[in-house]
């Protein structure tokens, strides 16, 4: 697929101007990264609950760039990305994208993006990153992982397979309570704020299971099955117009 023949002109959006930044209150903006390979449903349906829990100023989808080391089809180019990206989230005002991974030559860490934003925005701006659980598992093995717990309160959602009750074997958190984290996986508890000395902390929010997945969609785009209720019309019909995931390969979940 040639990306430059998309009719969707691709441009930068600013998230907050320079005047709300100066004379507003301290904003609290979430930060939502992901390959959005698409964009689908669930991820519109975790940013509006997330955004509602934690009372957020607004959430910045953040799109991966392209890594070189996927060139199977699997994944749209990233233009493409956060064109579906802005086309999901056009309605509402609290939704904005960013293109600070695409735009970064070579590879992207979390602790780069954040601290490019954290400059952006300035100290008066809160900084929730918004992660799945599964990912967040691995968080001991991200490039300094102290300094993002420094430096971004970690709002964690669940994921499919994967138990909270798993946050008690890492490290870096020794003293959680097995017991409460038990509760978030059976929905007995819906929150868990856990307190962190000298950091923003962390939430762990039990919001509903989603059982869309973007695998899902690309097979079913590829195979020439419906649709119905996984995207935005307006992505499934961007998917359609420009022949997306006909040629995939890969059958990661991603």
């Amino acid at each position: 697929m040639n990306s430059s023949n998309l009719d969707l002109q691709h441009s930068t959006l600013s998230p907050l101007s320079e005047a709300s930044t100066q004379h507003s209150p301290p904003q609290r903006l979430g930060l939502f990264g992901g390959s959005f390979n698409p964009i689908h449903n669930c991820h519109l349906s975790i940013a509006h609950r997330v955004q509602e829990c934690i009372q957020l100023s607004q959430i910045l989808f953040i799109p991966t760039g392209d890594p070189p080391h996927k060139q199977d089809g699997s994944l749209a180019p990233a233009n493409v990305r956060i064109d579906m990206v802005r086309l999901a989230i056009a309605d509402n005002p609290l939704f904005m994208v960013s293109d600070t991974e695409i735009q970064r030559t070579g590879k992207s860490y979390s602790i780069d993006t954040v601290r490019s934003l954290q400059a952006h925005y300035g100290p008066s701006t809160e900084l929730f990153f918004v992660i799945g659980l599964d990912a967040f598992l691995d968080f001991p093995t991200w490039r300094e992982p102290h300094e993002l717990l420094k430096i971004c309160h970690f709002v964690v959602v669940p994921r499919r397979e994967r138990s909270f009750q798993a946050l008690a074997e890492m490290p870096l958190f020794p003293n959680l309570d097995p017991q409460a984290l038990g509760q978030l996986d059976t929905g007995v508890q819906k929150r868990l704020d856990i307190v962190i000395p000298s950091c923003p902390g962390i939430t762990c929010l039990a919001l509903p299971p989603c059982s869309i997945s973007a695998s899902e969609i690309r097979r079913r785009v590829r195979d020439g099955l419906p649709l119905a209720g996984m995207l935005p019309p307006s992505v499934e019909s961007y998917i359609l117009r420009h022949s997306l995931y006909q040629e995939e390969s890969d059958r990661t979940r991603i």
